[in-house]
């Protein structure tokens, strides 16, 4: 992979990024995105399955079909609660568990497909956590993804 010779400066750039990238890169990528908002849960089958990432062969669907039943039973779970109860922190815990199954969704998609539902899944995650504590977006989390994206590049 080539580095980036431009900052990333908008979605248009970030998804353009995102498309050239392998899956098993997407994967590593998503990771990054979901470590930067894991304080948001504390659910531990989202910590073991973002962990086990590191673990988990690319080439291994097995692998990373259990790693993603996990997240998804987690995403599942914390979807009921915040449902019931309107709070704005489980809301950002269930996105958070949202991101970590994105980034380990066995069938990704095409072009970017599984890094760029993470990112989203991600800045849901922060954007819920700004409304708990009573504060505006300003979509520092996409700015932050740009600069992990552009990091990520350079690295690889």
């Amino acid at each position: 992979m080539t580095t980036i010779s431009s900052r990333i400066e908008s979605d248009a750039d970030f998804r353009t990024a995102l498309g050239d990238l392998t899956v098993a890169s997407q994967r590593q990528l998503g990771k990054r995105f979901v470590d930067h908002i894991i304080e948001l849960t504390d659910s531990s089958k989202v910590n073991q399955a973002m962990a086990y990432i590191d673990e988990i062969e690319a080439s291994s669907e097995q692998e990373i079909a259990d790693a993603y039943r996990m997240v998804k039973a987690a995403a599942i779970e914390s979807y009921t609660l915040c449902g019931n109860e309107g709070d704005w922190r489980k809301q950002a815990a269930h996105f958070v568990a949202a991101a970590a199954a994105a980034c380990l969704s066995p069938q990704p998609g095409r072009g970017g497909d599984l890094a760029w539902s993470t990112a989203m899944n991600a800045r849901m995650a922060r954007l819920c956590d700004k409304i708990a504590e009573g504060a505006g977006d300003d979509n520092n989390e996409a700015k932050d993804q740009y600069r992990i994206l552009e990091s990520f590049l350079n690295l690889s």
